[in-house]
């Protein structure tokens, strides 16, 4: 039998690291190449054997877009923030909806800022980051927060068939 004072000193709260782009700039002009690219493929017609595709210049344009988007993109990490402080914070943002859990207005960002370790945040800076950063980033830091306090520990399975592979493939374990 497991020794509960054992388990307790093993235990570590569940988190999560989200990459979040802050350049907006840099996104859209990955989406507008993207695009860019995809209609010169599909309307592009040589006039000549000799006549260069359009799309080899978007696409290398697109791949240094698409680097400088990563290179913009920093990492949050969200921890759960304990039992107790979580029910916290669902009681202080109740739902006007009895069917709903939580003011889906208030809860998500007071959760982010409550579960973010680092950059640690105030709700005031977390209001300019939302400022700044689209819904579609916000609901990346939101979910992120959201799984490290609601997902069971089964996501985390020690068995990936991706890493298997690869380690059987470089002769490592099988």
């Amino acid at each position: 039998m497991p020794d509960i004072t054992e388990i307790l000193k093993a235990a570590t709260p569940r988190q999560r690291t989200v990459k979040v782009c802050i350049r907006g700039d840099l996104a859209s002009e990955v989406e507008r190449l993207r695009d860019e690219l995809a209609q010169v493929s599909q309307e592009w017609e040589p006039e000549s054997i000799a006549d260069e595709h359009p799309g080899r210049r978007l696409a290398a344009l697109l791949q240094e877009a698409q680097t400088a988007a990563k290179a913009a993109e920093v990492p949050f990490v969200l921890r759960f923030v304990g039992d107790r402080a979580y029910n916290d914070l669902l009681a202080a943002h109740p739902s006007e909806n009895p069917n709903e859990l939580f003011d889906d207005r208030t809860f998500p960002r007071a959760l982010i800022v409550a579960s973010c370790v680092d950059p640690t945040m105030t709700a005031e800076q977390a209001e300019e980051l939302f400022e700044t950063v689209n819904v579609g980033e916000q609901k990346r830091l939101f979910d992120a927060a959201w799984e490290v306090h609601n997902d069971a520990a089964s996501n985390a399975s020690p068995f990936s068939l991706a890493a298997s592979a690869l380690l059987a493939g470089l002769g490592g374990e099988k």
